[in-house]
């Protein structure tokens, strides 16, 4: 595993106030040549210290979060899970957990409506094979930092199927207008 040096923290810590920063500015902070501070970046992107991208403001896009938490019942339907909400739009974090609840995953959805959806009908989480329990936490306030790594890419708007395999036109919430669907396919009926 590589070591990170001050010069190279420093160099993300400005990166994370401003990722838009240009290396002759991040270089001039640190007594560096533009080129000293790109071959850093370049390192620290090639050994996978860094990535860079784009993140969202939930506020600002409307969007709502919440928490979900699983007690999943063994690694193989840990794997399942994984596998099938791997091309989730709404998904931006699973986390495996060392504790009663062995995964957590952070979630979006556009209004409340499809948020409940979220934590109840067959795209959910919490209704897969080999959950023993979960709870659902819709998030207020996200404090401090707002902007979350949106998988906004997943959200193509093509497919007939929802990536975790759902049909939402056979999805009663989303029949009666109570979930958007899954931004993912072409019956989407939402802002992402």
């Amino acid at each position: 595993m590589g070591r990170l040096d001050d010069i190279d923290k420093e160099v993300i810590s400005r990166l994370q106030v401003n990722g838009r920063a240009t290396l002759k500015r991040i270089g001039e902070g640190l007594g560096l040549t533009s080129m000293g501070i790109k071959k850093r970046m370049d390192k620290l992107l090639k050994q996978g210290f860094i990535k860079i991208s784009a993140s969202l403001n939930l506020e600002k896009l409307g969007l709502h979060a919440a928490l979900i938490f699983l007690e999943v019942e063994d690694g193989e339907s840990r794997r399942n899970i994984l596998e099938r909400f791997r091309e989730c739009p709404r998904i931006i974090y699973i986390f495996n957990a060392l504790s009663g609840y062995n995964m957590i995953a952070l979630s979006i959805a556009e209004d409340q409506d499809t948020l409940e959806s979220e934590s109840m009908e067959k795209c959910s989480l919490r209704s897969q094979e080999g959950v023993r329990r979960s709870e659902f936490y819709p998030i207020s306030n996200i404090n401090y930092e707002p902007f979350l790594n949106v998988r906004w890419h997943l959200a193509c708007k093509r497919n007939s199927i929802a990536p975790c395999k759902v049909d939402c036109e056979s999805c009663e919430r989303y029949t009666s207008h109570k979930c958007l669907g899954c931004p993912a396919t072409k019956h989407y009926r939402g802002p992402l």
